[in-house]
């Protein structure tokens, strides 16, 4: 199952910075159902992403009703992506 969307990338600052995408809602319940299959401990959802043309694998999980997409350093740096930026994610759940 493949999801695109753009998101506004934010912050969340606990003991170090990381930076997240929110899935749009409308993909979030599509995700909710496929994510039985796939998931594994604590909620978490194996993904393949790609982001600018860079793919990567990471988890996401879900917060405030939807999910949402970590956007790792190798991704978010070389791309010079920062806060506030919208952000164009491509992934695959079950990497």
């Amino acid at each position: 199952m493949e999801f695109t969307f753009t998101a506004e990338m934010w912050e969340w600052r606990g003991p170090a910075p990381f930076y997240f995408l929110s899935v749009p809602e409308d993909q979030a319940e599509d995700i909710r159902e496929a994510a039985r299959v796939v998931s594994y401990g604590w909620g978490m959802i194996p993904i393949k992403a790609e982001i600018g043309g860079i793919a990567f694998k990471t988890s996401m999980f879900a917060k405030n009703g939807t999910y949402v997409v970590p956007v790792k350093s190798v991704v978010r740096v070389p791309l010079k992506l920062e806060v506030g930026d919208n952000v164009e994610v491509s992934f695959e759940l079950g990497a």
